[in-house]
């Protein structure tokens, strides 16, 4: 038995959980509305305060859908009662990020600006303050589209691990090098 598959979804107040005949997931909540296909093998249910997703046989392949379903519906559930947030900070000098609406205006050291147009369900703030590096705030009830944001902007200048120049995560530990020695 999975582990995850069998711990059954806690449904906080204000959200709901629809599961219709095609096996289509909907949750809504505060912060929005997300919706989820589920496999025809995995049987989804509510059941008063509480979502449990089955599984019909212990064959591998029903396992990891266990698992991955009762995951993905718990993400949705946390997203639209308290939301998703990443912290990306730019380390280097000159970097900046501005956001003008939807639109990230980011200088990352190259000769030219970037644009991102993110998803409407995506809410994005850009901080520069003085003697601190800027850092660029995303907010949504979505945690793989937030996620896949996050991992796009810090893929346009990844932290280097010699200056640790670059995006990073709000508290990731890069792994540094050492430099060039010098001859004795």
């Amino acid at each position: 038995m999975s582990r995850i598959g069998k711990l059954p979804i806690e449904i906080p107040a204000g959200v709901t959980v629809s599961v219709s005949n095609d096996n289509v997931v909907t949750v809504k909540g505060g912060l929005g509305e997300l919706t989820q296909k589920v496999d025809a093998d995995i049987t989804v249910s509510v059941e008063e305060n509480k979502v449990v997703v089955s599984r019909p046989t212990d064959q591998k392949r029903h396992a990891s859908l266990h698992g991955l379903y009762r995951s993905l519906i718990n993400n949705m559930v946390i997203g639209v009662s308290k939301g998703y947030e990443i912290k990306l900070e730019l380390v280097g000098v000159g970097y900046r990020a501005e956001n003008q609406g939807q639109l990230l205006d980011l200088v990352l050291g190259y000769s030219h600006h970037i644009y991102l147009q993110l998803p409407n369900e995506v809410k994005v703030e850009a901080v520069t303050d003085k003697r601190s590096n800027p850092t660029i705030t995303l907010k949504s009830c979505d945690k793989q589209l937030i996620g896949q944001v996050a991992a796009k902007i810090r893929s346009f200048r990844t932290p280097e691990p010699y200056k640790g120049k670059g995006v990073k995560f709000d508290g990731e530990q890069l792994r540094r090098k050492a430099g060039k020695s010098a001859k004795v």
